[in-house]
Parts: C-alpha cells; structure tokens; sequence
C-alpha cells in the first residue's frame, strides 16, 4: 500500500496555494456571506474552508521542515512548532496564530465570523510566502 502522507509534493509553494484557493472557492461558493451582519450563514463551510487552509499549511510546513512524528502516527501541533521554532521565530509568531485562527476557531468551531475567516487567510497566505523564501 502507497504510503500517501509522506508522498514529495514537487512544487509545494503552488500546491499549498491552490488549497487556499480551494478553500476561498469553499466560502465564496457555499458559505452564503450576510452581507448586512457580514457573517457566513453556513457553519458547515466555514469549517471545511478552515480544514482546507489548514491542510495547506501544514503541507508547506512539511516541505520545508521535514516534521518528524514522534512516537504518534501523525506529528502533533507540538512537533511542528519545535521544528519552526529552531529556525524562524516570526514564522512561530504566524504559525501559533494560525493554529488558533485557522484550525480551531474556522476548523473546529466554524466561525462565521467575515473578519476571521479573511485573517485566517492572510495568516496561511504569509506563512507560504515565508516559507517559500526557506525552502531548499
């Protein structure tokens, strides 16, 4: 069996790119903005368009970090901030807040919020642009 969670993804930069547009698509298609109370009126997608910016975030981490699990089968939210803690400090900084922006408040709670969702994207989009600068 094809072990897919450490498949090489070639151009990691443009993949973690298209989940952020992948997740946009999400709220822009289905997530059915208020525009008066500037909320999305289904939590359903905003958790999904979280999951999918949050996976994309996590690709682009493991493309430059190469984030080891440790005695688990998926590395923890901790191994990844030991490995981006070792080598740029701003990008913890972005990390730490995108963790709560994007995994749990959009991805866990489904908050419908306009303002968070659009800073959970900027997050994921500087933390691509940061690591883009890092990659080897």
């Amino acid at each position: 069996m094809k072990d897919t969670m450490h498949e090489t993804v070639v151009d990691p930069v443009n993949e973690a790119r298209r989940y952020v547009e992948n997740a946009k698509d999400l709220l822009k298609n289905h997530g059915q903005l208020d525009y008066e109370t500037q909320l999305y009126m289904d939590r359903k997608y905003v958790r999904m368009a979280g999951n999918t910016l949050w996976n994309g975030v996590l690709l682009i981490l493991d493309a430059v970090f190469h984030v080891k699990k440790v005695g688990r089968i998926h590395p923890d939210v901790i191994d990844y901030r030991d490995e981006v803690a070792k080598r740029d400090k701003k990008l913890l900084a972005l990390f730490n807040t995108a963790y709560e922006t994007i995994h749990v408040y959009m991805g866990y709670d489904g908050n419908q919020e306009k303002n968070v969702c659009g800073a959970g994207f900027r997050l994921a989009n500087d933390i691509i642009d940061r690591c883009a600068v890092l990659l080897p």
